[in-house]
Parts: C-alpha cells; sequence; structure tokens
C-alpha cells in the first residue's frame, strides 16, 4: 500500500518567530512539494477477498506508516497541519499567512452557516452585504476602535493607477460602515430594531498565522443591530451568544464555556463582549465566538439617531456579534486524533461512506448493485452517503482515507454480506474491531435505524469526551501561585477575580495567559475572595493560555 503522505503546512503556516519575518523563500520551497505531492500508489491486485476482521487487522498494523501524520502527543501543531494537508480542508495561498479553503473543508463551513442562518432568521435577521472597502476616516471617528484596530489594518492607497484622494482600509470589521449606513436609514423609533447580518471575507494583518484559526483573509458572518434602549441591545446580545452557544454543543459537540470577557479583552469599541471559550487538544483555550453590546460609543461617533416616542432625538444602542472559519479549526482540535479528522455527524459534510469489496470479476456486479441499493436507502431517509465505488484504490487505502475525512460510519459491502442480505458498519469514534458490527441488515427500515441510531451515539459520544476532557482540565485555584502552578502545567484556571487591569497584564506578562471570561455560571453559596488581592470577589474567571 502507498503512504498517505503529503507534506506538512508546519513550515508554511508556522507560528515560531521565523514566520513572522516571512521569509518568501520558505513559500517557494514548499510550493513545489505541494503542488506535486506523492500520491497512494493505486491497486495492483484485485480486490481483497479476505474476512472483514482479517483486513481489519492488516490495516491496523500499518496505519500509522500509512497516514504520515504527526502524532498529537509528540507535536500537536505539526499534527493540526498534518490533519489539513491529508483530509484535504485547506492548501496555502501565494500571499503569506493565506489560505485557499478546499472543498471539503468549505463543506464544514456551509454546514455552519446552513444552521446559523435558520437560527439568524427565526430571531428576525435579515442577510445582506456591506462593501468591502471602507474610507480611512471612518475607522479614525471611534478612538478606540482605531487604537485597537490599527496594527492589522491593510490599507489601499492606489486605485486604476492613480492615487487616491483617501486612503481606503480594507474591512477588518464592519461596525463602522454599518454606522454610516444606518445613519442614512434610521430616523424613528418606527425603524427600530434594525437586524441585519452579512456573510463575508474580512482582511486582519495578522503575523503569526495558523490556518483556519488566524489568517490574513477568514471568511466571517458577523451580525449588526440597532435598538432604541440599551436594555433590548443587552437582550439581543445575550441572546445571539446563545445562539452560537447551542450550536457548538449540539452541532460540534464541543463544550463551550460562556461567559463575559474583562475590560482588557473587550471588543476595541464595545461597552460589553459576550464569547464562548472552547478548549482545544492541547488544552489551549480557543475564543470561538462573540457578541458585543456596543452602547452608544459608534452611534455617537457617527451620529447615528433616532427620534424617540416623545419627539426626542436620541442615539441607538447597538450590537454586533460573529463567527468565523476559525470554528472549522476549533472542531479539527476537538475531535481530532492521530487517525486524522473526527467529525461530529450533525455537521460531517459525508456521515456515511460505503466501500464495495470484491475479489472476482463475477462477484463486482453483485456487490456494486448491493452498495448502490445500500446508497439509495440512506439517501432516500435524508443521510448525507457517499459510494467510493471507484476501482482505483484499495479497500484499505479507502479506509484510511476517509478515516482521515472524519467520516463517522462506514459500512463494507463483499460477496458474503451480498449472500446474507447484510453489512458490516464501523465507527470512526471507536477504533479497530471494538468499533465494528457484522451481520446488519440491508432490509430498509432495519438499516437506517441502525445507522440514525448510530449516528446519533457518536454525536453524543463526542460532546460527552469532549466535557470530559475539558473538565479534568480546569483547576480552581485560590491564589496567584495556585493560578501560576495550574498554567505551568497546561491547565485552565478558574479563580475568583476582582483584581485590576494592571493586576491582570501581569499575569499576562508572567504566565502567557489571558483572562478567558467571567463564566455566566457561578459556584454558588460561600463568599469568595480575589485570588490576587485578597479583597472580596463576586465572581470567578478562567484564565488560560490560549490562540
Amino acid at each position: 500500500m502507498g503512504a498517505l503522505r503529503l507534506p506538512s503546512f508546519a513550515s508554511i503556516f508556522a507560528t515560531t518567530s521565523s514566520t513572522a519575518t516571512g521569509s518568501p523563500s520558505l513559500f517557494a520551497r514548499h510550493r513545489h512539494l505541494l503542488r506535486h505531492r506523492p500520491r497512494l500508489l493505486p491497486a495492483t491486485a484485485n480486490f481483497s477477498g479476505q474476512s472483514t476482521a482479517e483486513r481489519t487487522e492488516e490495516r491496523d498494523a500499518s496505519n500509522q506508516k500509512a497516514r504520515g501524520i504527526t502524532p498529537r502527543s509528540q507535536d500537536f501543531n505539526a499534527w493540526y497541519l498534518d490533519v489539513i494537508a491529508n483530509a484535504e480542508l485547506a492548501d496555502y495561498g501565494p500571499v503569506r499567512g493565506t489560505m485557499v479553503i478546499r472543498p471539503y473543508g468549505y463543506a464544514i463551513w456551509e454546514a455552519i452557516q446552513d444552521y446559523m442562518n435558520v437560527k439568524f432568521k427565526e430571531t428576525g435577521h435579515s442577510n445582506m452585504y456591506f462593501p468591502q472597502f471602507i474610507p480611512y476616516s471612518f475607522i479614525e471617528k471611534e478612538a478606540s476602535h482605531i487604537e485597537g484596530f490599527s496594527p492589522e489594518l491593510a490599507l489601499v492607497t492606489i486605485g486604476g493607477g492613480k492615487e487616491l484622494e483617501e486612503k481606503l482600509v480594507v474591512r477588518p470589521t464592519s461596525e463602522t460602515i454599518v454606522n454610516h449606513m444606518f445613519t442614512q436609514w434610521i430616523h424613528s423609533y418606527r425603524d427600530l430594531p434594525l437586524l441585519v447580518n452579512q456573510w463575508a471575507n474580512v482582511t486582519r494583518w495578522e503575523m503569526r498565522t495558523k490556518p483556519f484559526v488566524r489568517t490574513l483573509e477568514f471568511l466571517w458572518q458577523e451580525g449588526h443591530t440597532a435598538h432604541a434602549t440599551f436594555q433590548e441591545a443587552e437582550e439581543e446580545a445575550l441572546q445571539m451568544i446563545d445562539v452560537y452557544t447551542k450550536f457548538a454543543y449540539e452541532h460540534a459537540a464541543i463544550p463551550v464555556i460562556a461567559g463575559r470577557k474583562s475590560k482588557m479583552e473587550t471588543f476595541a469599541g464595545a461597552s460589553k463582549t459576550y464569547t464562548i471559550e472552547a478548549m482545544m487538544g492541547d488544552r489551549k483555550a480557543l475564543q470561538a465566538g462573540t457578541s458585543h453590546n456596543l452602547g452608544q460609543n459608534f452611534s455617537r461617533a457617527f451620529g447615528t439617531q433616532f427620534t424617540d416616542e416623545n419627539g426626542q432625538r436620541q442615539h441607538v444602542w447597538q450590537t454586533s456579534w460573529a463567527i468565523s472559519t476559525r470554528f472549522v479549526g476549533g472542531i479539527i482540535m476537538t475531535h481530532g486524533d492521530d487517525a486524522g479528522l473526527m467529525l461530529p455527524p450533525k455537521i460531517a459534510p459525508i456521515q456515511v461512506v460505503i466501500v464495495p469489496i470484491w475479489k472476482k470479476d463475477e462477484e463486482k456486479t453483485g456487490v456494486l448493485n448491493a452498495a448502490l441499493s445500500t446508497e439509495e436507502i440512506l439517501k432516500g431517509a435524508g443521510i448525507r452517503v457517499k459510494l467510493d465505488d471507484s476501482d482505483q484504490r484499495t479497500p484499505g487505502w479507502k479506509y484510511n482515507f476517509w478515516e482521515m475525512k472524519g467520516v463517522p460510519l462506514r459500512i463494507e459491502v463483499g460477496p458474503r454480506d451480498v449472500s446474507s442480505r447484510t453489512v458490516v458498519i464501523s465507527r470512526r469514534d471507536i477504533p479497530g474491531k471494538e468499533g465494528k458490527v457484522f451481520g446488519i441488515s440491508m432490509e430498509a427500515s432495519v438499516l437506517v435505524a441502525y445507522v440514525n441510531d448510530k449516528l446519533d451515539e457518536i454525536q453524543s459520544s463526542l460532546l460527552q469526551r469532549a466535557t470530559s476532557f475539558r473538565n479534568c482540565n480546569i483547576v480552581d485555584v485560590n491564589s496567584y501561585d495556585e493560578l501560576a502552578a495550574a498554567i505551568s502545567q497546561a491547565k485552565w484556571a478558574r479563580g475568583p477575580w476582582s483584581a485590576s487591569d494592571k493586576d491582570e497584564l501581569r499575569v499576562k506578562e508572567e504566565t502567557g495567559a489571558t483572562l478567558r471570561c467571567f463564566p455566566f455560571e457561578q459556584p454558588e453559596g460561600r463568599k469568595k475572595t480575589c485570588l490576587m488581592t485578597g479583597n472580596p470577589a463576586e465572581e470567578v474567571a478562567i484564565f488560560a493560555k490560549s490562540y
């Protein structure tokens, strides 16, 4: 069997200081390798006629060598980049720090879009689109906004061969241009609330990049709303972080912790920022989605006003909220293993892959007919299924390939299965013989019920596994020394906090950890004392190293 080995992304999207320098030669060296990567050798013998158990043993013996993936425990970053390359999720663009999202990676993003679009419309929002180019003067109008984004801005100074009268910013986020338009659309309380969302690309000139997690350009949705009162804006911001939280738990099987950001970590120009924080497989935190109560900061800067019911002119209260293709990276790093991706069934582009197996030519027709029938049954039940009937690869190669792509269930159909009118089904989340079940009837009602039941089991199992991992790696602390010790062990530290911004900065400088959030779910009962100052504390906070 040929090796499923693709060149690593590690030196392309490096997170070391060498990446920040952006040496062109680094990309030149790997462009040839990735464009002309070695392919698995096609089978030269007939497809295997071994028993399924024998095939499994043979496959398992050569698994790690065939996949060519750096073990997670050895180098998590290299593992992550290997999975992205081997599972064909993304490639790199010609500009340092950019990426090309390949069809399979984009299909995962589409699954996120499909869920979110339904929820956005259910909550009264409409999709629209704002221009990518923003006058620089717009960015300057909100002082904290320009201060927060200035290092990441990409500017256009020449257009049509001429120097522009005013330089343009390539959209880093859209609060400024949204307010410019809202000012023209909102006049009376009857125009409120105004609830819109856009699906767009964003450019932020990151110096340290990591595919999906942090790139110069990424895809996201950004919601923008305007309201008559602070309370309405606050309810909106909390409603949308709840939408993100439910998606993370119920579809991505990621047990995020929802909460409020500290003042230091609040979005530039916002009054409050709410977040969902996810623990990755290396125990770093990933900010997976945010929702901001912007107060009246932008409406005052842009003069976005309305006449209230009493005839008085008031500034609107606003929110903005977003998730991005960063969530795809979160799914990889939460659930993946040394065999590659492991996708929750609800967001898997392919939920079931069917692999037909035959040895003799006279067996081929019967096996393929049975496989096609199985495919039609599952498709008819609304299950996303792929029949891999290509005859250029061995069954073992296909097993490895679809495991790499994280397909939750695999169905094997061979001559013996055709005779018995049964199939063999393997679970991606339970490797080896333990995850394989023989003799599942091809009868439509039985097969569909079994497959749906197993997809539900996998979805629940992945969430339970990730929740257990998260809970085992959060340490309750009551002093700064305990916090520092927990962070040094790559854990999350949770403890009472009421200290100053200066103290928070000290934690970051000395431990490398940031205050991820004040969780919405707070412990009840006993009085709390700040772990840093000893003063009374109303809330516990979570500290962790992060992406």
